[in-house]
Protein backbone atom coordinates (compact mmCIF):
# COMPACT_ATOMS: atom_id res chain seq x y z
CA UNK A 1 0.00 0.00 0.00
CA UNK A 2 1.45 3.36 -1.03
CA UNK A 3 1.76 6.29 1.37
CA UNK A 4 -1.13 8.32 -0.16
CA UNK A 5 -3.40 5.25 -0.07
CA UNK A 6 -2.50 4.53 3.56
CA UNK A 7 -3.14 8.16 4.49
CA UNK A 8 -6.51 8.11 2.76
CA UNK A 9 -7.46 4.90 4.57
CA UNK A 10 -6.47 6.40 7.93
CA UNK A 11 -8.46 9.55 7.15
CA UNK A 12 -11.53 7.50 6.23
CA UNK A 13 -11.20 5.50 9.44
CA UNK A 14 -10.85 8.67 11.52
CA UNK A 15 -13.94 10.15 9.86
CA UNK A 16 -15.92 6.97 10.51
CA UNK A 17 -14.99 7.02 14.22
CA UNK A 18 -15.82 10.72 14.41
CA UNK A 19 -19.28 10.02 12.98
CA UNK A 20 -19.82 7.22 15.49
CA UNK A 21 -18.83 9.46 18.40
CA UNK A 22 -21.12 12.17 17.10
CA UNK A 23 -24.00 9.68 16.81
CA UNK A 24 -23.45 8.46 20.37
CA UNK A 25 -23.37 12.06 21.63
CA UNK A 26 -26.62 12.88 19.83
CA UNK A 27 -28.22 9.71 21.18
CA UNK A 28 -27.26 10.60 24.77
CA UNK A 29 -28.45 14.19 24.45
CA UNK A 30 -31.84 12.94 23.30
CA UNK A 31 -31.97 10.06 25.79
CA UNK A 32 -31.35 12.23 28.84
CA UNK A 33 -34.45 14.29 28.06
CA UNK A 34 -36.55 11.25 29.02
CA UNK A 35 -36.83 11.30 32.79
CA UNK A 36 -38.30 7.80 33.00
CA UNK A 37 -35.43 6.43 30.94
CA UNK A 38 -32.89 8.13 33.20
CA UNK A 39 -34.59 6.65 36.27
CA UNK A 40 -34.44 3.17 34.73
CA UNK A 41 -30.81 3.60 33.73
CA UNK A 42 -29.87 4.83 37.22
CA UNK A 43 -31.66 1.92 38.88
CA UNK A 44 -29.93 -0.58 36.57
CA UNK A 45 -26.53 1.00 37.26
CA UNK A 46 -27.03 0.66 41.03
CA UNK A 47 -28.24 -2.95 40.74
CA UNK A 48 -25.35 -3.87 38.43
CA UNK A 49 -22.81 -2.38 40.85
CA UNK A 50 -24.38 -4.28 43.73
CA UNK A 51 -24.25 -7.52 41.72
CA UNK A 52 -20.58 -6.99 40.79
CA UNK A 53 -19.67 -6.19 44.39
CA UNK A 54 -21.59 -9.16 45.83
CA UNK A 55 -18.45 -10.89 47.28
CA UNK A 56 -17.54 -7.68 49.11
CA UNK A 57 -21.04 -6.73 50.24
CA UNK A 58 -22.42 -10.13 51.23
CA UNK A 59 -19.37 -12.40 51.51
CA UNK A 60 -18.64 -15.55 49.58
CA UNK A 61 -20.11 -17.97 52.15
CA UNK A 62 -23.60 -16.45 52.34
CA UNK A 63 -25.03 -19.35 50.30
CA UNK A 64 -23.70 -22.00 52.70
CA UNK A 65 -26.42 -24.00 54.43
CA UNK A 66 -24.14 -25.61 57.02
CA UNK A 67 -22.56 -22.34 58.17
CA UNK A 68 -25.71 -20.23 58.29
CA UNK A 69 -25.30 -17.45 60.88
CA UNK A 70 -28.91 -17.16 62.04
CA UNK A 71 -31.92 -19.21 63.07
CA UNK A 72 -34.54 -20.35 60.62
CA UNK A 73 -37.04 -17.76 59.42
CA UNK A 74 -35.96 -14.91 61.68
CA UNK A 75 -37.87 -11.70 61.13
CA UNK A 76 -36.00 -8.55 60.02
CA UNK A 77 -33.63 -7.18 62.65
CA UNK A 78 -30.48 -5.08 62.97
CA UNK A 79 -28.32 -8.16 62.33
CA UNK A 80 -30.46 -9.42 59.43
CA UNK A 81 -32.19 -6.41 57.81
CA UNK A 82 -34.36 -8.63 55.58
CA UNK A 83 -34.59 -11.61 57.94
CA UNK A 84 -33.39 -15.16 57.27
CA UNK A 85 -34.55 -18.11 55.18
CA UNK A 86 -35.50 -21.59 56.37
CA UNK A 87 -31.80 -22.46 56.77
CA UNK A 88 -30.88 -19.33 58.72
CA UNK A 89 -29.11 -17.60 55.82
CA UNK A 90 -29.31 -13.84 55.46
CA UNK A 91 -31.94 -12.93 52.87
CA UNK A 92 -30.16 -9.65 52.14
CA UNK A 93 -27.00 -11.55 51.18
CA UNK A 94 -28.98 -14.00 49.06
CA UNK A 95 -30.77 -11.10 47.37
CA UNK A 96 -27.43 -9.49 46.46
CA UNK A 97 -26.03 -12.74 45.05
CA UNK A 98 -29.29 -13.47 43.21
CA UNK A 99 -28.90 -10.24 41.25
CA UNK A 100 -25.94 -11.77 39.42
CA UNK A 101 -27.87 -14.74 38.05
CA UNK A 102 -31.01 -12.79 37.21
CA UNK A 103 -29.12 -10.07 35.32
CA UNK A 104 -26.84 -12.58 33.56
CA UNK A 105 -29.73 -14.75 32.41
CA UNK A 106 -31.75 -11.71 31.33
CA UNK A 107 -28.95 -10.17 29.29
CA UNK A 108 -27.70 -13.35 27.64
CA UNK A 109 -31.13 -14.82 26.93
CA UNK A 110 -32.32 -11.56 25.39
CA UNK A 111 -29.14 -11.31 23.30
CA UNK A 112 -29.62 -14.89 22.02
CA UNK A 113 -33.28 -14.28 21.26
CA UNK A 114 -32.62 -11.03 19.38
CA UNK A 115 -29.69 -12.57 17.47
CA UNK A 116 -31.87 -15.44 16.23
CA UNK A 117 -34.76 -13.13 15.42
CA UNK A 118 -32.55 -10.66 13.56
CA UNK A 119 -30.94 -13.39 11.45
CA UNK A 120 -34.28 -14.98 10.57
CA UNK A 121 -35.93 -11.63 9.86
CA UNK A 122 -33.19 -10.31 7.58
CA UNK A 123 -32.85 -13.58 5.63
CA UNK A 124 -36.63 -13.93 5.20
CA UNK A 125 -37.05 -10.31 4.15
CA UNK A 126 -34.10 -10.32 1.76
CA UNK A 127 -34.72 -13.51 -0.20
CA UNK A 128 -38.52 -13.56 -0.25
CA UNK A 129 -40.45 -16.10 -2.31
CA UNK A 130 -41.22 -19.60 -1.11
CA UNK A 131 -38.15 -19.58 1.13
CA UNK A 132 -39.49 -16.59 3.06
CA UNK A 133 -42.95 -18.17 3.22
CA UNK A 134 -41.60 -21.36 4.80
CA UNK A 135 -39.50 -19.45 7.34
CA UNK A 136 -42.37 -17.19 8.35
CA UNK A 137 -44.77 -20.11 8.75
CA UNK A 138 -42.27 -21.69 11.15
CA UNK A 139 -42.02 -18.32 12.90
CA UNK A 140 -45.81 -18.12 13.16
CA UNK A 141 -45.86 -21.59 14.74
CA UNK A 142 -43.43 -20.47 17.43
CA UNK A 143 -45.38 -17.22 17.81
CA UNK A 144 -48.73 -18.86 18.56
CA UNK A 145 -47.26 -21.47 20.89
CA UNK A 146 -47.12 -20.38 24.56
CA UNK A 147 -43.55 -19.26 25.15
CA UNK A 148 -43.51 -20.33 28.78
CA UNK A 149 -44.77 -23.84 27.90
CA UNK A 150 -42.00 -24.30 25.33
CA UNK A 151 -39.40 -23.00 27.77
CA UNK A 152 -40.67 -25.39 30.46
CA UNK A 153 -40.43 -28.33 28.04
CA UNK A 154 -36.83 -27.47 27.09
CA UNK A 155 -35.81 -26.84 30.70
CA UNK A 156 -37.37 -30.17 31.70
CA UNK A 157 -35.72 -32.40 29.07
CA UNK A 158 -32.28 -30.77 29.41
CA UNK A 159 -29.94 -30.70 32.37
CA UNK A 160 -30.78 -28.15 35.05
CA UNK A 161 -28.26 -25.33 34.70
CA UNK A 162 -28.07 -21.61 34.05
CA UNK A 163 -27.10 -22.25 30.41
CA UNK A 164 -30.18 -24.43 29.94
CA UNK A 165 -32.41 -21.62 31.19
CA UNK A 166 -30.68 -19.13 28.87
CA UNK A 167 -31.08 -21.48 25.90
CA UNK A 168 -34.70 -22.27 26.76
CA UNK A 169 -35.63 -18.59 26.90
CA UNK A 170 -33.55 -17.57 23.89
CA UNK A 171 -34.87 -20.17 21.44
CA UNK A 172 -38.53 -19.60 22.36
CA UNK A 173 -38.80 -15.79 22.37
CA UNK A 174 -37.31 -14.80 18.99
CA UNK A 175 -40.41 -14.80 16.70
CA UNK A 176 -41.55 -11.27 17.61
CA UNK A 177 -38.12 -9.86 16.76
CA UNK A 178 -38.05 -11.85 13.51
CA UNK A 179 -41.36 -10.39 12.34
CA UNK A 180 -40.35 -6.82 13.22
CA UNK A 181 -36.95 -7.15 11.53
CA UNK A 182 -38.47 -8.74 8.42
CA UNK A 183 -40.89 -5.84 8.05
CA UNK A 184 -38.07 -3.34 8.44
CA UNK A 185 -35.91 -5.30 5.97
CA UNK A 186 -38.64 -5.15 3.33
CA UNK A 187 -38.90 -1.39 3.85
CA UNK A 188 -35.13 -0.91 3.57
CA UNK A 189 -34.77 -3.05 0.44
CA UNK A 190 -37.41 -1.03 -1.37
CA UNK A 191 -35.16 2.04 -1.31
CA UNK A 192 -33.28 3.14 -4.45
CA UNK A 193 -29.76 2.77 -3.05
CA UNK A 194 -30.34 -0.97 -2.60
CA UNK A 195 -31.12 -1.23 -6.31
CA UNK A 196 -27.97 0.71 -7.13
CA UNK A 197 -25.87 -1.53 -4.88
CA UNK A 198 -27.31 -4.61 -6.59
CA UNK A 199 -26.69 -3.15 -10.04
CA UNK A 200 -23.07 -2.46 -9.11
CA UNK A 201 -22.54 -6.13 -8.28
CA UNK A 202 -23.31 -6.27 -4.56
CA UNK A 203 -24.05 -9.84 -3.52
CA UNK A 204 -26.57 -11.10 -0.98
CA UNK A 205 -24.06 -11.00 1.88
CA UNK A 206 -22.98 -7.47 1.02
CA UNK A 207 -26.54 -6.18 0.83
CA UNK A 208 -27.62 -7.81 4.09
CA UNK A 209 -24.56 -6.91 6.18
CA UNK A 210 -23.56 -3.52 4.76
CA UNK A 211 -26.95 -1.99 3.96
CA UNK A 212 -29.81 -3.82 5.68
CA UNK A 213 -28.26 -4.67 9.06
CA UNK A 214 -27.13 -1.09 9.91
CA UNK A 215 -30.63 0.17 9.13
CA UNK A 216 -32.39 -2.38 11.34
CA UNK A 217 -29.94 -2.05 14.25
CA UNK A 218 -31.92 0.73 16.00
CA UNK A 219 -34.95 -1.55 16.03
CA UNK A 220 -32.80 -4.45 17.25
CA UNK A 221 -31.34 -2.34 20.06
CA UNK A 222 -34.76 -1.24 21.27
CA UNK A 223 -36.07 -4.81 21.05
CA UNK A 224 -33.11 -6.07 23.09
CA UNK A 225 -33.67 -3.69 25.98
CA UNK A 226 -37.37 -4.50 26.01
CA UNK A 227 -36.68 -8.24 25.81
CA UNK A 228 -34.37 -8.31 28.82
CA UNK A 229 -37.22 -7.62 31.24
CA UNK A 230 -39.27 -10.47 29.72
CA UNK A 231 -36.27 -12.80 29.97
CA UNK A 232 -35.78 -11.94 33.66
CA UNK A 233 -39.45 -12.60 34.38
CA UNK A 234 -39.32 -15.91 32.49
CA UNK A 235 -36.18 -16.97 34.39
CA UNK A 236 -37.88 -16.15 37.66
CA UNK A 237 -40.91 -18.20 36.62
CA UNK A 238 -38.80 -21.22 35.64
CA UNK A 239 -36.85 -21.01 38.89
CA UNK A 240 -40.09 -20.67 40.86
CA UNK A 241 -41.34 -23.87 39.19
CA UNK A 242 -38.15 -25.66 40.26
CA UNK A 243 -36.60 -25.77 36.78
CA UNK A 244 -33.65 -23.49 37.50
CA UNK A 245 -30.13 -24.40 38.53
CA UNK A 246 -30.29 -25.71 42.13
CA UNK A 247 -26.62 -24.85 42.73
CA UNK A 248 -27.01 -21.09 42.30
CA UNK A 249 -29.10 -18.42 43.99
CA UNK A 250 -31.57 -16.44 41.91
CA UNK A 251 -34.55 -14.30 42.80
CA UNK A 252 -36.97 -16.79 41.30
CA UNK A 253 -35.25 -19.57 43.22
CA UNK A 254 -35.70 -17.58 46.43
CA UNK A 255 -39.44 -17.37 45.75
CA UNK A 256 -39.54 -21.11 45.12
CA UNK A 257 -37.71 -21.77 48.41
CA UNK A 258 -40.15 -19.47 50.21
CA UNK A 259 -43.09 -21.41 48.78
CA UNK A 260 -41.58 -24.73 49.84
CA UNK A 261 -40.94 -23.35 53.34
CA UNK A 262 -44.60 -22.37 53.67
CA UNK A 263 -43.90 -18.65 53.87
CA UNK A 264 -47.26 -17.82 52.31
CA UNK A 265 -49.41 -19.72 54.80
CA UNK A 266 -47.24 -18.89 57.82
CA UNK A 267 -47.15 -15.15 57.14
CA UNK A 268 -43.37 -14.81 56.69
CA UNK A 269 -43.74 -11.85 54.34
CA UNK A 270 -40.06 -10.92 54.56
CA UNK A 271 -39.19 -14.12 52.71
CA UNK A 272 -41.48 -13.32 49.77
CA UNK A 273 -41.38 -9.54 49.42
CA UNK A 274 -37.66 -8.77 48.74
CA UNK A 275 -37.12 -11.07 45.70
CA UNK A 276 -40.54 -10.21 44.30
CA UNK A 277 -39.89 -6.48 44.58
CA UNK A 278 -36.39 -6.90 43.10
CA UNK A 279 -37.77 -8.76 40.06
CA UNK A 280 -40.45 -6.13 39.53
CA UNK A 281 -37.97 -3.26 39.91
CA UNK A 282 -35.44 -4.68 37.42
CA UNK A 283 -38.16 -5.53 34.90
CA UNK A 284 -39.58 -2.01 35.23
CA UNK A 285 -36.12 -0.42 34.88
CA UNK A 286 -35.33 -2.31 31.67
CA UNK A 287 -38.78 -1.51 30.29
CA UNK A 288 -38.29 2.21 30.98
CA UNK A 289 -34.86 2.12 29.33
CA UNK A 290 -36.20 0.23 26.35
CA UNK A 291 -39.09 2.61 25.92
CA UNK A 292 -36.74 5.61 26.08
CA UNK A 293 -34.40 4.03 23.52
CA UNK A 294 -37.37 3.34 21.25
CA UNK A 295 -38.51 6.96 21.47
CA UNK A 296 -35.01 8.28 20.77
CA UNK A 297 -34.44 6.02 17.77
CA UNK A 298 -37.97 6.46 16.42
CA UNK A 299 -39.14 10.01 17.15
CA UNK A 300 -42.11 9.49 14.80
CA UNK A 301 -43.90 7.72 17.66
CA UNK A 302 -44.71 11.18 18.96
CA UNK A 303 -45.01 10.17 22.62
CA UNK A 304 -44.25 12.86 25.13
CA UNK A 305 -41.23 12.34 27.36
CA UNK A 306 -42.70 14.33 30.21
Amino acid sequence: MTAPTATAAQTASALAWARRRSSVARFWRSYRTHRAGLFGLGALAVIALVALAAPLLAGSDVQSVTNAPGAALESPSAEFPLGTDQFGRSLLGLLVWGARISLTVGLMAAALSVAIGTLVGIVAGHFGGWFSTVIMRITDWFLVMPTLVLAIVLATVMSRSVWTVILAIGVTTWPTTARLVRAQTLAVESRPYIERATALGGGHGHIMTRHVLPNVMPLVLAQTTLGISNAILTEATLAFLGLGDPDVVSWGGMLQDAREAGAVSSGHWWYLAPPGIAIALVALAFTLCGRAVELVLNPKLGVSNR
